[in-house]
């Protein structure tokens, strides 16, 4: 009776301490985002702007007598906007716990930090391409009537630029958790991707010059807009585009797991 109490409590301390590896922590970040509003005020605000945006961008192309473009232009055009929707939504899954240090609570259930992070970062990706193929086919939706022939449908373009918006999308929501585990605060989180992502390539396209434009093409936002519209006038291949916003996404991720690691929560 001894041996058998023994081993029963032995199986039961290493059940109890076998934990949910990576997919336990994913599932647990899932269920904290669906938890609170934020993330349904983002998607809904993504939404109405890519609706009302994509309608607009038609009607002024057919006003306007602009040349006949892939109806996949607006929702991609819209990106520059509804990609913030995506970004509170991100710099929220992480800051909303530094604020109410719940973030320690996080870091004593998965120990191993850089797991945290990859779960927030993966849960971040997925939102992001999901509604990036929702909002490009909102966008192409609601566009093509707008534009009455000012506008092309090639199935194969439309399913390309949708993709490509759901995989910039997906990154820009990588790197927003990178940038929000570095800096720990919304404000700060929010002001530097908005300054990088948006603010900065609009000062070196006015400033012009060579030097300026060419820094300007290694962007995410630049590299992301060459990738979604595919037509050929980006400086380098399309293959390039992606890589270089892997590339903005990977640093944010590395500078991010550096601060997470060295500094208590």
């Amino acid at each position: 009776m001894s041996a058998v109490s023994t081993a029963d409590r032995s199986d039961s301390a290493t059940t109890s301490h076998t934990g949910g590896g990576f997919a336990g922590a994913f599932t647990a970040e899932w269920t904290k985002l669906w938890s609170i509003r934020t993330p349904y005020v983002c998607l809904v605000v993504g939404l109405v702007v890519t609706a009302i945006f994509t309608f607009y961008y038609g009607s002024i192309a057919r006003i306007n007598d602009k040349p006949i473009q892939p109806v996949g232009n607006a929702p991609v055009s819209s990106a520059i906007l509804t990609q913030f929707a995506l970004v509170v939504l991100a710099v929220t899954i992480v800051t909303s716990e530094y604020s109410t240090s719940s973030v320690r609570t996080s870091l004593l259930w998965v120990p191993v930090r850089h797991r945290v992070q990859m779960a927030k970062a993966l849960l971040s990706a997925l939102v992001g391409f999901v509604m990036g193929v929702v909002f490009g086919v909102l966008g192409v939706a609601l566009a093509w009537s707008p534009f009455r022939g000012h506008a092309s449908f090639d199935m194969s373009k439309v399913i390309y630029q949708i993709l490509a918006m759901a995989i910039y999308c997906a990154l820009i929501g990588v790197m927003t958790v990178g940038v929000s585990f570095a800096l720990r605060t919304a404000a700060g989180a929010v002001s530097v991707l908005f300054f990088v992502i948006s603010a900065l390539p609009s000062m070196l396209v006015g400033l012009g010059g060579p030097v300026l434009m060419a820094i300007n093409d290694y962007m995410p936002q630049t590299a992301g807009g060459y990738l979604m519209l595919g037509n050929g006038k980006a400086p380098y291949p399309i293959a390039v585009s992606l890589l270089v916003i892997v590339a903005w996404a990977v640093a944010a991720h590395v500078a991010g797991a550096y601060v997470l690691r060295r500094k208590d929560a």
